[in-house]
């Protein structure tokens, strides 16, 4: 009896066994499974999210509010003008371009006067001097004559370079995601589309460089407006003293009266001509007065006795 009722348990026990154990795999099969949709699920969000065509993670410092902070070298354009009074405007001129060449600089533009009475001449110098040794260099051109006026000004386009940078650095990823694109596309009217992109981009990436390298030159490069002229030309001083002034005085009163005499000198052969005019014209009125018809005069009739 106790031999038959142990075999009915065993029979009972071990199907509800295999019945734990199979609801026990079907709870791990459910929740892999759940496991591999939501891992499929974010694989295929993934796949949605933007790949290398959408934008990159945004930099630190980049875009056009980009901050310029303490640790960013600083861009400064620096420009100005020099004015000198020189004994040999000429020489100093080919000093001037010697000096600036020596310092690794370049001379732009150069335009001379030959010398003439009263003058020994001038010239104008546009110089491109490396900022570097930019004091050093107008230190040299100054010891060429008598310096008249200098005037420097500095800007500071940092800012104006960093952000044309990070647009650059912009524009050049995107025109190389659209070339991988455009390796793999297929449809026509895509490749079209793609290569128009490409091309607008593309020339707009060239501008900014453009502009890039123009600033760098401005920043690397000073401009100096160089002014050489002679004493004769070199401007005025305001008197200081009574004695300046009267000196002043005798040297207007005597270019008035020099200015005077030499628009005398020119007018002379006018006035002359003007008076041999005149002569001529007197005598023929003369002439012919001298010659006109006397008038008969009526003898007066003798009055009666």
């Amino acid at each position: 009896m106790l031999s038959s009722f142990a075999s009915m348990r065993r029979k009972v026990v071990v199907p509800a066994a295999l019945l734990v154990v199979a609801i026990a795999l079907a709870g791990c099969s459910s929740g892999g499974s759940t496991a591999y949709d939501s891992g499929g699920t974010a694989s295929s969000g993934a796949d949605k999210a933007p790949n290398q065509s959408g934008p990159e993670p945004a930099k630190e410092g980049s875009g056009a509010n980009a901050v310029v902070n303490a640790a960013t070298p600083r861009e400064i354009v620096t420009t100005g003008t020099v004015l000198i009074t020189a004994t040999h405007p000429l020489d100093a001129s080919a000093a001037a371009a010697h000096i600036v060449e020596s310092a690794g600089g370049r001379v732009d533009s150069r335009t001379e006067q030959a010398p003439t009475d009263g003058n020994a001449g001038s010239a104008a110098l546009t110089l491109r001097i490396p900022s570097s040794v930019l004091t050093a260099t107008i230190d040299s051109i100054k010891k060429l004559g008598r310096v008249e006026s200098v005037q420097l000004s500095a800007q500071d386009v940092t800012a104006q370079g960093r952000d044309l940078d990070s647009r650059i650095a912009a524009l050049d990823a995107s025109v190389g995601r659209l070339l991988k694109l455009l390796a793999t596309a297929k449809d026509t009217r895509v490749l079209i589309e793609i290569e128009t992109a490409v091309s607008d981009r593309q020339g707009e990436l060239d501008s900014l460089k453009a502009q890039r390298r123009d600033l760098t030159d401005q920043v690397t490069m000073s401009t100096i407006q160089l002014k050489l002229v002679s004493k004769q030309d070199a401007p005025a001083k305001a008197p200081t003293t009574f004695v300046d002034s009267l000196l002043a005085g005798l040297a207007g009163f005597g270019a008035f009266f020099t200015g005077l005499f030499f628009v005398f000198g020119y007018l002379l052969p006018w006035l002359a001509l003007a008076a041999v005019v005149t002569i001529v014209i007197v005598l023929i009125i003369r002439r012919r007065r001298a010659t006109a018809p006397v008038a008969d005069v009526d003898p007066v009739a003798p009055s009666a006795p």
